[in-house]
């Protein structure tokens, strides 16, 4: 089994994703040095209609850099049913620069299939897709080269060198490896396939909420209509192996009080982060997942107790210690690390 590939290592624990429209080029650069650990190109909802093709050839210039930034940047594409996924996702999936693609609306394991095999069946190495609009990056780049992306069945050019594939999975220009898939759960079908999701292919190295959408499903009129689902997801998830999903976007972003309230609920219930949609957002973000002095000095013990006896103990405030609490603790301290 080959394990996907990433332009930039994410940090060890990614607590801030940080959504840029894909047709503002001048945006998604400023983005890639404002703070957050995973920048997210969007080509689905941030992105109007009659620029959703320009946004895929700008987000191919990008990526067609093996380092594009200081942080991995993964792409949002466009639903998985409509007519657009297919041409995004075998343009996008073998250029260097992409560290991860954003499954939006998964409903089960057949969609994550779809991706994979959309994914292994890239364009042949070519060149990127010429950017009819000045990109911050590249202010005068102006050279037109290779076909271009016009429509469902389109899969336009791009500079990737093919990586070797997963045994059985090759494409028409020889091989390619799967990059690494998160899934956006948006649906009550997709809730109810939580776990068959997380587990669908090893490239899946994420699920995570879209409450927007499932609420407006849901027909929930309150917030606490959202308890299970998000309960669901995060079980599923950590049952799976993966790590704890973020939280969805936080919509009001003059409210950050508001936000720092949601994060806290947030990471009660078993999240690890949060997507954003506005650089502001990001300390109050990581903030609210960092643990706090006594927090940190609770882990350090449990730690250090841990290394002088493998079994479980109790510690001399009648805590019981057993190796998932000593996982825990250490959780904590990688987490205390990224405190400033």
């Amino acid at each position: 089994m080959t394990a996907p590939h990433t332009s930039q290592a994410p940090p060890a624990v990614v607590l801030t994703w940080l959504y840029v429209p894909g047709d503002r080029p001048e945006v998604v650069a400023k983005a890639l040095g404002c703070g957050a650990d995973v920048v997210l190109v969007d080509l689905e909802d941030a992105v109007a209609p009659g620029r959703k093709d320009y946004a895929l050839r700008a987000t191919a210039e990008l990526l067609s850099d093996p380092a594009p930034g200081p942080v991995p940047v993964h792409v949002r594409v466009n639903a998985l049913d409509g007519p657009r996924a297919e041409t995004e996702i075998r343009t996008l999936a073998g250029l260097p620069g992409l560290a991860g693609l954003r499954l939006p609306k998964v409903q089960g394991p057949p969609d994550i299939l779809r991706a994979v095999d959309w994914a292994t069946t890239v364009p042949a190495p070519s060149s990127v897709p010429y950017a009819p609009e000045t990109s911050a990056r590249h202010p005068a780049r102006r050279t037109i080269v290779g076909p271009l992306p016009t429509g469902p069945t389109t899969t336009g050019s791009t500079t990737a060198t093919l990586a070797p594939a997963p045994p059985g999975r090759l494409s028409s220009a020889g091989t390619a490896r799967t990059p690494a898939l998160h899934a956006l759960l948006e649906s009550a079908l997709g809730i109810e396939h939580a776990f068959a999701i997380a587990t669908a292919h090893p490239a899946v190295r994420g699920i995570a909420l879209g409450e927007a959408d499932l609420g407006a499903e849901l027909r929930l009129r309150d917030e606490a209509g959202l308890a299970w689902s998000r309960g669901r997801t995060v079980n599923a998830a950590r049952a799976a192996g993966l790590a704890p999903p973020p939280q969805s976007v936080y919509r009001d972003i003059r409210d950050l009080d508001g936000l720092a309230r949601s994060c806290a609920r947030g990471r009660a219930l078993g999240f690890l982060g949060r997507a954003a949609i506005h650089p502001r957002q990001l300390p109050v973000i990581e903030a609210a997942h960092l643990p706090g002095d006594e927090e940190i000095e609770a882990a350090e013990e449990v730690v250090r107790a841990a290394a002088t006896d493998a079994g479980a103990l109790a510690l001399p405030d009648g805590r019981f210690v057993d190796a998932a609490v000593v996982a825990g603790a250490r959780q904590v301290l990688a987490l205390a690390g990224r405190r400033r």
